[in-house]
């Protein structure tokens, strides 16, 4: 089962459109909300060198932000990773 572990905040559009990409896909995220729990901040920043919102994890491995899941997908890649095809 492919697992989705985003870093976002409340207000944010490319969260959103992060978001909405998974829903397409009918895929469960798991969010944390940094607006929430601030506190999560230096975990995300310590697992991706990266300040900015969202963080995106695909089964463990860091994707990036919204800008390199796009790109995954205009790749043709994103759908491997969520689908695990070859």
């Amino acid at each position: 089962m492919t697992k989705i572990l985003m870093y976002t905040r409340t207000v944010c559009p490319y969260c959103d459109q992060a978001k909405a990409l998974f829903k397409r896909y009918n895929l469960a995220i798991e969010e944390i909300n940094l607006d929430e729990d601030l506190s999560r901040m230096d975990e995300m920043i310590q697992k991706t060198g990266r300040r900015t919102v969202p963080q995106i994890f695909i089964n463990h491995e860091p994707v990036g932000g919204c800008d390199d899941l796009y790109a995954l997908e205009r790749a043709g890649k994103l759908k491997t990773m969520l689908m695990g095809e070859d």
